[in-house]
Order: structure tokens, then C-alpha cells, then sequence
């Protein structure tokens, strides 16, 4: 049962590996998008995180099985693709993606309670299932990287292809009926509001108020890094971008080991500074005698996405109360994954057209070494604030205590 969850989890991000990191170079090289087209149809998925939780909370909890969920949004996900794939009108492109990112982006938290289901101790357990979706994220990088399809619709038409793979593939899953069938469907019931209220704690407000600034830098990385590497004439730069998913599996393995040493305040602090480094690495380095600054940008995405979102997601399983803790995580999945990087696709794609150069071949080349500098400036301040707002009460009365002992 646990290897195939790990396929079904390895199918689950290699579709939105397949065709996310590269999009952006597509529509800059290719179809010639300005910079706010580029940041909104990356937004979709934004959006999608929005809303998604309404179609988890309805369909798959109280409605239908939830492989049979899976199944039907990944055809319909696959169809979408194709047709996404066809056009060259920022309209038609924007709206078929966003259909496409409010049907995918629920299998996210699906296929995360489908395995959660089927397995004995999900905390023991769910981490080594889940890493499988990084692998899935790592091999269809490279995959893409070395076909050197970058600045094509190819990724799309590979995304629908393993889109329909793995809605055949969740139909041979076990059966995982709602288990709320029975019981009256609210809208409080979708919607984390109910963990609103933890937020008149000062600690919990800051970390929510970070957690939301910080994802508006993020979306310089994820909207443009490729588009940004492949003018800077590296090579490859796909495959070469699955080095940040490759380090986000080592510092996993090695996060209790900080977590023992640092506490929740520092190491939340260090993920954060972690994106300004690494775009003060990617404004000053270049292609040739200086790549290795942009390979430790690259690098520098396993410190910054665990040091700051699964230390986070730790945080908030300490801080809330157990009748609260999914409404919390919700909440700031919300926050994060939906509004900030909603915000930050906006943000970015101002930023970028306001840098954007014509060229003499009727191209457009962009001026990165500014664009990565105002986004490093956003994370730091995003940094200093939290350094200077947020307390770690619980860290302060361990200490307080071995200070008597």
C-alpha cells in the first residue's frame, strides 16, 4: 500500500513540475507576454488555492469518493492542458489555466487525505510517502531540462499526458468513501474561519502577517527563475533547477537537528534569510565565471521552503488547539499559497515590465540584476519584522526554567 501511495504521490507533483517551472519562459520567449501577463497566469494556481479547500470540504468529504474525485479532475485537467497548450492570446490562456488550476489544485489536499486514510500513523509514515512528490517534481525537471523544450508547449502537452496517467492510476486505488455523508454540509465547515480568532495572540499574528509578506518575494522565484536563467544564457536551466528540490530533501532529513539547536523563532528567521540571499546571488551572478552564485541560489531552496513552511506547519501544530489544528494549517495554506503569492504574482510582473528592455529583434530583454535586488529588499524586510515582532513564548519559559535548574 505505501509504495503505491508513493506513485500516486510521484504522479501528483510531476503534472505540476511538468509545465509550472517553465511556463513563464513559453510566454516571455515565445508568445512575447509582458511581465504582469506572465505573474497573472502563474497566479492561477494562486487562486485555485483560494478556493480549493470549498471543493475538498464538499465533494470528497461529504459527497463522493475521493479516488473517483481525483480521477475525473485530472481528466478534466488533462483536456485542459491541451487546450492551454493551443493558444497565443493572453485571454483565452488565462482563462483556460484557470479552469485547469481550479481543477488541479484540490488534488493537492486529496491525495493527501487519501493517503493519510490508508495508512497506520500518518505522522510516522505520511513524510516518507509524500518526499515521493519532490522525486516526481525532480525527475520531470530534468526530463524537460534535457529534451530542451523549454520555451515551448511541450511541458503542457507532457503534463496532460501524465494528467491522464494518473487518473487512470487513482481508479486502481483503494476505495476511500466521505466519511461525512450523513451529516449537514455548512460553509464554516470548508472555510478555516474558526481559527480566526488565534490570531489575537501577538505571536501567532506576526508568524500569520510573515507568512503572507514573504510568499509576495517567493513568487519572484517561481514566475521567473526559468525565464530568467534561460536569457541569462544558462544551459539546461530546467534540469539545473531541480538542485533546489534535491537540497529540500536534505534539509528535511536534517531539520530536527536545527530544530534542537535554533528553536521555531531562528529557524523561521533563517528560511527567511535565506530568500534574500538567494536573490542577491542571482542579481550579482552570471553565466559563465560567476554560475556558482547561481547555483547557490538554486541550491538555497531547501532552507528556504522547510526552514520556513514545514517549520511553520510545526509551529502552528504546537501552538493550536487539536479541535483547530487543520482549521489553522488552513488557514495559513490560505494566506500563503493562495492570497500572498496571488499578490506576489502581481507584484512580480509589474517589477519585471518596469525592468523590461526592447531589443532590436523586436524581443524583450529585462534588467534581473534589479528585478532580483527589489525582491531581495521585499524578503528583508519581511525578515526584519519578524526578528523584531515575533516571540517564541514556549521557547522563553524552556529557557526560563533551565535557568533555575
Amino acid at each position: 500500500m505505501k509504495w503505491r501511495l508513493r506513485l500516486m504521490m510521484l504522479l501528483e507533483y510531476a503534472i505540476w513540475g511538468a509545465w509550472y517551472v517553465t511556463v513563464g519562459t513559453w510566454l516571455g520567449k515565445t508568445l512575447h507576454f509582458s511581465g504582469q501577463e506572465i505573474g497573472a497566469i502563474a497566479g492561477t494556481t494562486a487562486i485555485g488555492a483560494m478556493i480549493s479547500p470549498l471543493f475538498v470540504g464538499l465533494l470528497a468529504d461529504r459527497l463522493f469518493d475521493t479516488r473517483g474525485v481525483l480521477a475525473v479532475l485530472h481528466l478534466l485537467g488533462a483536456a485542459l492542458l491541451v487546450l492551454a497548450a493551443q493558444q497565443q492570446a493572453f485571454a483565452l490562456l488565462y482563462a483556460v489555466l484557470l479552469i485547469y488550476s481550479l481543477c488541479y489544485m484540490p488534488t493537492l489536499a486529496l491525495t493527501t487525505s487519501l493517503a493519510m486514510r490508508h495508512i497506520d500513523d500518518p505522522r510516522e509514515e505520511f513524510g516518507a510517502i509524500r518526499v515521493f512528490g519532490t522525486i516526481g517534481w525532480i525527475v520531470v525537471g530534468l526530463i524537460v531540462g534535457t529534451w530542451g523544450v523549454e520555451a515551448t508547449a511541450s511541458p503542457l502537452h507532457l503534463a496532460a499526458g501524465l494528467s491522464v496517467a494518473m487518473a487512470v492510476y487513482c481508479i486502481t486505488l483503494p476505495a476511500t468513501p466521505p466519511l461525512a455523508r450523513h451529516q449537514r454540509f455548512v460553509w464554516q465547515h470548508a472555510l478555516p474561519l474558526e481559527s480566526l480568532h488565534l490570531l489575537r495572540d501577538r505571536s501567532m499574528a506576526v508568524f500569520a502577517l510573515a507568512s503572507f509578506l514573504i510568499c509576495i518575494p517567493l513568487q519572484f522565484y517561481y514566475a521567473f527563475t526559468n525565464l530568467f536563467l534561460n536569457e541569462a544564457g544558462v544551459v539546461n536551466a530546467a534540469g539545473k533547477m531541480t538542485g533546489g528540490q534535491m537540497s529540500e530533501l536534505l534539509c528535511m532529513l536534517l531539520i530536527p537537528w536545527f530544530f534542537r539547536r535554533l528553536g521555531v523563532k531562528y529557524m523561521l528567521a533563517v528560511g527567511m534569510l535565506a530568500w534574500v540571499l538567494r536573490y542577491a546571488f542571482f542579481a550579482f551572478g552570471n553565466a559563465d565565471q560567476l554560475m556558482w552564485m547561481f547555483w547557490l541560489g538554486i541550491i538555497l531552496h531547501g532552507i528556504c521552503f522547510d526552514f520556513f513552511f514545514v517549520v511553520g506547519q510545526i509551529y502552528i501544530d504546537r501552538e493550536a488547539p487539536s479541535a483547530l489544528r487543520a482549521a489553522t494549517q488552513g488557514l495559513i495554506t490560505f494566506l500563503t499559497y493562495g492570497l500572498g503569492m496571488f499578490v506576489g504574482s502581481w507584484l512580480s510582473g509589474v517589477v519585471v515590465d518596469a525592468y523590461a528592455h526592447p531589443t532590436a529583434q523586436g524581443g524583450v530583454m529585462h534588467d534581473w540584476h534589479g528585478i532580483w535586488l527589489i525582491a531581495g529588499a521585499c524578503a528583508a524586510f519581511v525578515l526584519v519584522l519578524f526578528v523584531l515582532l515575533f516571540k517564541d513564548r514556549k521557547a522563553a519559559v524552556a529557557r526560563a526554567v533551565a535557568s533555575t535548574v
